[in-house]
């Protein structure tokens, strides 16, 4: 007998439709899986097996075939496990073989029948509702399936015997409640941070924008605690942000107890991390730090500690908001539209430029720290601002009055502006110009990039002026456009004034100590 039941294979953000089939036939007594399966896959014929132990039943003694079908597409994963149960139980007529049909079915199973969460389930879900059926999964996924749409049949079990029970009408399962993660605490607030008004001014324009931030200073001034502080003056994501970003951390396992994530991602690797874990890699090609924290933050300390090649392998995500990882028989793509802040000292000492504290070996020093970061990073950096010691006398005043939830207050508006505006020039003329995606400045390029930044005639001449003389190259000219556009957006007015150029020039200004 020929039973078939849907599963899913995942290669990268893609979700790939599987047919598990399973035939009982005559023959020598085996239990072999084939199409393609890897270790966990293979090593799935022992835990079916103690799992239908579990529930009173043992295999049939006949020849017991599996083909996960299409043959040619790796199987990677531990999921396949009660698929291929839900099709030997099929099989064997204990449950019915038209029920399945409607179902896809991902889940492990543990030794007593239970099933344990797996990744992957939220895209899994919305796979399944595209294809018109229902989808069974461990009762702890259960959450992050119901996100799919109320429209989506999930069955959500916490054991091989309550799905059984369910089909057979013995007890019913009800469908999961959704879950949101909850914020971890109260935010770090702004009004901690005494002194350094330049650089929460810097903060909070990149935030409103959406641009990458560099800030170089000596230890102890407050470049680590001004990026903690992002998160709380950044806004939650909207709902189909928070589906992108609660896609990717499911696909990495990382989306605890199935809870939608609703708070931006705030990611934060030591700078001893690999390229395959700031970019995505390895065996499995998982997701890195880069795409995990897509529709959020990436912060970099220690920044020229990094290794040159993870840093340089940053370039393209910056540019394109992806990453591609590229094998021999495939490829895998990871959306990868994060705003890199990134933290250094100007030199590796910490304290050229300090004339309470020079560098002993400057300039060599600073050349030879500062010369690890190349150029065509550095390009892609919006605004850099120094980060200078805190003075006793700034240490001794009172907290400032502006807390995180002013400056957020601000930021919400500007966002809502630009959210307006490229979703009015999104539907202008019938065209999704700079994709349904478009949110802040720092995605804008090209025409539309022309058409919101264009300057004043006083702004024109002075970006015009700047350009020749800090020889800024062509990304740089669009990256004080839009950071101009920000800073106009900030104060609620419609048109980039040279106030607004001169601003942005000067965060571009690479302020390095020389």
């Amino acid at each position: 007998m020929l039973a078939r039941v849907s599963t899913v294979a995942f290669e990268g953000t893609s979700v790939l439709d599987i047919d598990a089939q399973v035939q009982l036939a005559s023959g020598m007594v085996t239990f072999a899986i084939v199409g393609l399966p890897d270790k966990a896959v293979a090593e799935s014929r022992e835990r079916v097996r103690a799992a239908l132990h579990a529930l009173g039943l043992a295999l049939p003694a006949r020849r017991i075939t599996v083909n996960l079908s299409p043959a040619d597409v790796l199987k990677e994963g531990s999921h396949f496990d009660v698929p291929v149960a839900l099709g030997i139980l099929a099989a064997m007529g204990v449950l019915p073989a038209e029920e399945m049909e409607h179902f896809m079915a991902l889940g492990e199973l543990a030794l007593d029948g239970g099933l344990t969460p797996v990744a992957g389930v939220l895209p899994a879900a919305i796979t399944a509702r595209a294809r018109g059926k229902g989808l069974i999964c461990p009762a702890a996924n259960g959450g992050e399936a119901v996100w799919a749409g109320e429209d989506v049949a999930v069955l959500a079990p916490p054991s091989l015997l309550a799905l059984v029970n369910h089909f057979k009408g013995v007890q019913v399962l009800a469908r999961p409640e959704p879950r949101v993660q909850e914020s971890a605490g109260v935010p770090l607030d702004l009004a901690d941070i005494k002194g350094q008004e330049v650089a929460k001014r810097a903060l909070e324009v990149t935030a409103a924008g959406g641009h990458n931030l560099l800030m170089i200073g000596p230890p102890g001034a407050g470049k680590s605690m001004l990026a903690a502080r992002l998160p709380g003056i950044l806004p939650p994501l909207e709902p189909d942000e928070a589906l992108d970003v609660s896609m990717i951390h499911s696909l990495a396992g990382l989306l605890e107890g199935g809870k939608l994530l609703r708070q931006r991602p705030f990611r934060d690797p030591h700078h001893s991390a690999s390229l395959p874990a700031l970019v995505g890699g390895g065996v499995r090609a998982r997701p890195g730090e880069i795409s995990l924290a897509h529709n959020g933050v990436l912060f970099l300390d220690e920044l020229p500690e990094f290794q040159r090649p993870t840093l340089e392998a940053l370039r393209q995500p910056l540019e394109t908001g992806r990453v591609v990882v590229a094998r021999a028989n495939h490829h895998v793509t990871y959306p990868a539209r994060v705003q890199l802040v990134a933290a250094m000292n100007p030199c590796r000492c910490g304290y050229a430029g300090d004339p309470a504290q020079g560098c002993g070996r400057a300039p060599r020093c600073v050349q030879d720290y500062q010369t690890r970061l190349s150029g065509p990073l550095l390009d892609r950096i919006d605004c850099h601002v120094e980060v200078p010691a805190v003075s006793p006398a700034d240490l001794s005043l009172p907290p400032p009055r502006e807390n995180s939830k002013a400056v957020a207050a601000r930021i919400a508006k500007a966002r809502a502006i630009q959210a307006a505006r490229y979703g009015a020039l999104a539907k202008q003329d019938g065209k999704t110009r700079g994709g349904p995606s478009l949110r802040v400045n720092a995605e804008a390029d090209g025409e539309m990039l022309e058409s919101v930044a264009n300057p004043d005639a006083p702004g024109q001449a002075l970006l015009r002026e700047a350009t020749d003389r800090l020889r800024l190259s062509a990304r740089g000219y669009h990256r004080v456009l839009r950071v101009a556009r920000t800073l106009a957006d900030l104060e609620g007015q419609d048109a980039v004034r040279r106030v607004h150029i001169a601003e942005a020039l000067s965060y571009r200004r690479l302020s390095f100590v020389k």
